[in-house]
């Protein structure tokens, strides 16, 4: 490929790629990659810019991540794996299914459905949170991630359950943000479109929707089936637009029954 794409591969069975979203890593599914893996054979990716992989030298849109991921599953030898992705990751996914190159799609709630009014909101959300990761001084950083009441202030917005996370996943997602080439590139690139507009419907479809998502405001069902007609329409309770770490038993059985439609 001409850009390195990160990614880490473990399990057994089905192809299962999971896709993160602006401003996260791969790792944002360790909470649930255990519980998949005796069932699913799981890659988890980096996209171009993001975390470990280099910057994409085509742009950050849709179509340029949908190309980047055909020629990523050349690659690996995988003939049309399930995909499932968060925010962005989620619309990305839904592209995929569009062009036919996954078997089953999960998208944990995706960008790309919302109202002009939304979408600003939640650029705006997430220009906030990358302005803070970068000036917070690592000591002022370490010393909130280690109490609740810490954990809350820097990733309330993000996730349900704060308290689940770990001090080091903190830190660790705090610098992967304040780093990330890719982030100012994707949110330009959002500015201008990242809605989703077609339909996927030869291929089966779950929608998510967290029930604490404070970043995207849940689409009207009507509005989610005209994007997939199919689609099984799901609230994940407890969980934060980030949901792996809330619920990651919830999340990984909706990764897997998501996954499962296809036979």
């Amino acid at each position: 490929m001409d850009n390195v794409v990160v990614f880490d591969r473990a399990g057994q069975g089905e192809p299962l790629v999971l896709i993160h979203g602006v401003g996260h890593r791969r790792q944002a599914w360790s909470p649930v990659v255990p519980l998949l893996t005796p069932q699913r054979d799981v890659i988890t990716v980096d996209l171009p810019g993001f975390g470990e992989s280099a910057p994409h030298e085509n742009g950050y849109g849709i179509e340029s991540a949908v190309e980047m991921f055909g020629k990523l599953f050349v690659e690996l030898g995988l003939d049309r794996p399930h995909v499932a992705g968060n925010s962005l990751g989620g619309l990305l996914s839904l592209a995929l299914g569009e062009a036919g190159l996954v078997r089953s799609v999960t998208a944990l709630s995706p960008a790309g459905l919302w109202t002009p009014r939304q979408q600003r909101y939640a650029l705006s959300m997430l220009r906030t949170h990358r302005l803070l990761a970068e000036r917070i001084p690592e000591r002022t950083a370490r010393r909130l991630a280690a109490t609740p009441a810490g954990r809350s202030m820097l990733t309330g917005m993000i996730v349900g359950r704060p308290d689940r996370l770990t001090t080091q996943a903190v830190l660790d997602d705090i610098r992967a943000l304040a780093c990330c080439p890719g982030f100012r590139p994707t949110l330009e690139q959002a500015r201008g479109g990242f809605r989703f507009d077609g339909v996927v419907k030869d291929v089966p479809v779950t929608i998510a929707w967290a029930r604490r998502d404070r970043i995207l405001g849940r689409p009207k069902a009507a509005e989610l089936r005209r994007i997939a007609p199919k689609a099984q329409l799901l609230v994940l309770p407890g969980c934060g637009h980030v949901p792996m770490n809330d619920e990651p038993e919830l999340v990984a059985r909706v990764l897997l029954d998501g996954s499962s439609l296809a036979r």
